[in-house]
């Protein structure tokens, strides 16, 4: 292909991906601004969230089989079509309930996006660097879309608010239209591949998996036990999941193959990419979640953001120059460890922290998340293509499953866990500050001074003293239960590179007895 057209390609991998992720985070990034632009609570902006990813979840499984028999240039126009007009349909959104039927239309919509920034970005290239440097290349772009997002959102919502947002969605998907009917993706012979059983389970599979992602991202929000209805949607959840599994058991030619799904090999890798999810959740709801507890916005952490990006960018170019199979777990080793220390570093943080101080470590978490997941995918890849090319499908819902439902999973034990730390802050705190003690009084009655220029009852001036201190506690129990779950992560890391070292110690000294019983057995044969 020529160096001009590869381009195109790739400058079309590169829009797509970016429209997936700022879709996906733009929500989450800005909720506290769209909080005051829509009226409504934190919690009831976290429903444009939920209803994003709840179809988006699992939409992917049905896109696969669906490209295979309708033709993949049908697949990518009529896509990127119906990405164009459920971002138009944003500019109709006047209220938070027309805002929200809206998401779940783009989230729908934005489903393939994913798939489209993959095979943009392995049409030019030749067959021995789809697998390595393609595949390294699409996933960083990916990364790229949650530091992309909360670099761009401040200007956007300057320009207008929620339509501010939208705005750059409708263009990132006009410029995607265009690259698109432009350069057409070469189409593999159709064949029939969809049955009317899929139907079934796909909408039982959707069903479940929508219902497990609204919980998991609205859980922390109204608290998981304290809410009746997320019990009810996780029950809803696991009863069509178990009843689609028992209907692909029973088929001859299934949707996914729930018996290979739960292999011990397979099972180890989901663990090990869920893991990671949950582990990166530090990079996606740490550091800004700290800051915004300390009542910075995104305009002061865009330097930050853009030190992400540097390093995910320059973590994605090391994979696609160096990843090959023999190398992966060197890949998760050093990943791990960038990992540990950047959770370590963050750990130390104070009220004063501000992001400069977190340069380095968030850096290093940037470049890990890089190197983490291509090698891994390509581990996958390769495991299911031995087994066939039918295994493929059931790869690929492995992978979004993880990457997706463990997103938003990571997601929320991160903030359970910060939730429960700092309700055990504020009480700890709280039971050290007595009325009776020389320093609280001096201390309350400095607070309290500060308003004297607009207050001259004494009684007023010491509950606003009252409040100011309150408030002060608040913020420093934030900061010690981010502490406690940056720490918690870097033992979680630990605990995984532990386990790794162990995994690939152990098929060393299987190979190596291997090794010597063919030896053996030569030198006796000879």
């Amino acid at each position: 292909m020529h160096p001009l057209r590869a381009a195109g390609y790739f400058a079309a991998s590169m829009v797509l991906a970016l429209s997936q992720g700022f879709g996906q985070a733009v929500i989450s990034a800005n909720a506290q601004q769209l909080q005051g632009s829509f009226g409504a609570t934190r919690a009831e902006v976290t429903w444009l969230v939920a209803a994003y990813l709840a179809p988006n979840v699992s939409l992917t499984l049905a896109l696969v089989k669906i490209r295979a028999q309708y033709g993949l240039r049908n697949f990518a126009e009529l896509s990127i079509l119906g990405f164009l007009l459920a971002s138009f349909l944003n500019y109709a959104a006047g209220d938070l309930h027309t805002a929200i039927a809206v998401r779940f239309m783009s989230g729908m919509a934005a489903a393939p996006m994913t798939t489209l920034a993959f095979l943009y970005m392995l049409e030019p290239l030749p067959p021995q660097r789809k697998m390595t440097v393609g595949l390294s290349l699409a996933m960083t772009l990916l990364f790229l879309g949650t530091p992309f997002t909360q670099l761009v959102s401040p200007h956007l919502l300057d320009v207008g608010l929620w339509h501010g947002l939208t705005a750059l969605e409708v263009a990132l998907a006009m410029i995607g239209f265009g690259l698109i009917y432009m350069l057409p993706l070469s189409s593999p012979p159709r064949e029939r591949v969809i049955h009317s059983l899929d139907i079934i389970s796909y909408l039982l599979i959707a069903i479940g998996m929508g219902a497990a992602a609204v919980v998991l991202t609205l859980g922390n929000l109204y608290w998981w036990l304290e809410a009746p209805w997320l019990g009810w949607l996780l029950a809803l959840s696991v009863a069509v999941l178990a009843l689609a599994a028992s209907i692909e058991l029973n088929r001859k030619d299934p949707l996914i193959d729930i018996r290979w799904l739960t292999s011990p090999p397979i099972l180890h890798f989901s663990g090990a990419l869920l893991l990671f999810r949950i582990v990166l959740a530090e990079q996606t709801s740490g550091a800004p979640g700290l800051f915004r507890a300390l009542g910075l916005g995104n305009e002061q952490m865009q330097t930050m953001f853009v030190v992400v990006l540097a390093a995910t960018l320059a973590g994605g170019i090391t994979c696609a120059f160096l990843l090959k199979p023999n190398r992966v777990p060197a890949f998760h080793v050093v990943a791990l460890l960038l990992i540990i220390a950047g959770a370590l570093m963050d750990s130390g943080a104070t009220s004063q922290t501000r992001p400069e101080q977190l340069y380095a470590s968030q850096a290093m978490l940037g470049f890990a998340s890089a190197i983490f997941l291509p090698p891994a995918a390509l581990t996958g890849i390769t495991s299911a293509l031995a087994k066939g090319r039918q295994y493929l499908l059931s790869f690929i819902i492995v992978f979004l499953t993880t990457q997706k439902l463990g997103g938003v999973l990571g997601s929320a034990i991160f903030q359970t866990f910060v939730t429960l730390r700092n309700a055990f802050h504020v009480t700890r705190l709280s039971e050290t500050l007595t009325m009776t003690d020389p320093a609280i009084t001096e201390r309350l009655s400095t607070l309290g001074g500060a308003y004297g220029s607009v207050l001259t009852d004494k009684a007023a001036m010491s509950v606003q003293g009252l409040s100011s201190l309150s408030g002060t506690v608040k913020t420093e129990a934030s900061v010690l239960a981010y502490n406690d779950a940056f720490l918690a992560v870097a033992v979680l890391a630990a605990a995984a590179l532990l386990a790794l070292l162990i995994h690939v110690t152990s098929d060393w000294l299987r190979a190596r007895a291997k090794a010597r019983r063919e030896l053996s057995a030569a030198a006796q044969a000879a």
